[in-house]
């Protein structure tokens, strides 16, 4: 599966498409973006795709977004990508499946402090004081 990639000048309705389309077929999707005018075009493209997939195909889709670097010619770039995936998915998970899901975040967080900075400087919320 492809990860859907957004600029700024991106035709919300065109990805919002793209969005349910690969969603239709795979069951899930990724939007990625970089900057805020692409993660802008993104979330309202989302938001239609959301709607395309409920009114016409009644799926009830939600959307994790995440941080991921990207390499870029010789620099990396932190992107955000968004994931869609079926609301069903996550209701149908009974409570063991779900404190195992606890336990992994638990032990990313061991390995991943929270105070773990991106590579990329773009994010770095120390470059904003």
């Amino acid at each position: 599966m492809d990860v859907i990639k957004v600029s700024a000048r991106s035709r919300t309705s065109a990805v919002a498409g793209a969005i349910a389309g690969v969603f239709r077929e795979h069951g899930r999707a990724e939007v990625q973006a970089i900057g805020a005018g692409s993660v802008n075009q993104s979330v309202k493209a989302l938001i239609l795709a959301t709607s395309y997939l409920e009114e016409r195909d009644a799926i009830h889709v939600a959307c994790v977004p995440e941080f991921v670097d990207v390499e870029i010619g010789d620099s990396v770039r932190t992107a955000i990508k968004f994931v869609v995936e079926d609301r069903q998915t996550w209701a149908n998970m009974d409570v063991e499946e779900l404190d195992s899901l606890d336990a992994i975040a638990e032990e990313d967080e061991e390995n991943f402090p929270i105070d773990h900075r991106p590579e990329s400087e773009l994010l770095d919320p120390s470059t904003f004081d």
